[in-house]
C-alpha cells in the first residue's frame, strides 16, 4: 500500500487531507511542523509528501530541502499545499524540488488530478 506523509501545522487541513488520500488508497501519516516531518521520513521514507508552506519550527521549503539532501530524498513525490499563490513562490517551490503546488483550500477532485500529474493515483 502507498504511503502517504501529511505536514501541516493545521490539524483541520491534517484531517481533511487523510481523509481524501486514504479514500485514494493511501495509508497515511501526519507531522505539525516540518521537523516533526523530517523525522517521520526517517523512520519510513513515504511515498507521498503533502506539505504546507507556512509552518512554525520549519518551514515547508526548509522541509524540501533538507528532505532532497538526505539519501532516499529524492523518491518521495511532494505536493505544496498552500495559500501562498504568486508566481515566486511557486517557482521558489519548484526549485527546492516539489513535484507539484495546490491551493487551499482543496477538495477530493483537486488533489486527485494533481495526483495524477505526479502519478499517485
Amino acid at each position: 500500500m502507498k504511503t502517504c506523509l501529511i505536514v501541516d501545522d493545521s490539524r483541520v487541513i491534517r484531517k481533511v487531507g487523510r481523509h481524501i488520500v486514504e479514500n485514494l488508497g493511501f495509508t497515511v501519516e501526519e507531522a505539525e511542523d516540518g521537523k516533526q516531518g523530517l523525522e517521520r521520513c526517517l523512520d519510513a521514507m513515504p511515498d507521498l509528501i503533502l506539505l504546507d508552506w507556512n509552518m512554525p519550527v520549519m518551514t515547508g521549503i526548509e522541509f524540501l530541502v533538507a528532505l532532497r539532501a538526505r539519501q532516499g530524498g529524492d523518491a518521495p513525490k511532494v505536493v505544496f499545499c498552500t495559500t501562498e499563490n504568486d508566481v515566486g513562490h511557486i517557482r521558489e517551490a519548484v526549485s527546492a524540488g516539489a513535484d507539484e503546488y495546490i491551493m487551499k483550500p482543496f477538495d477530493h477532485e483537486m488533489l486527485r488530478l494533481k495526483l495524477q500529474f505526479v502519478g499517485m493515483v
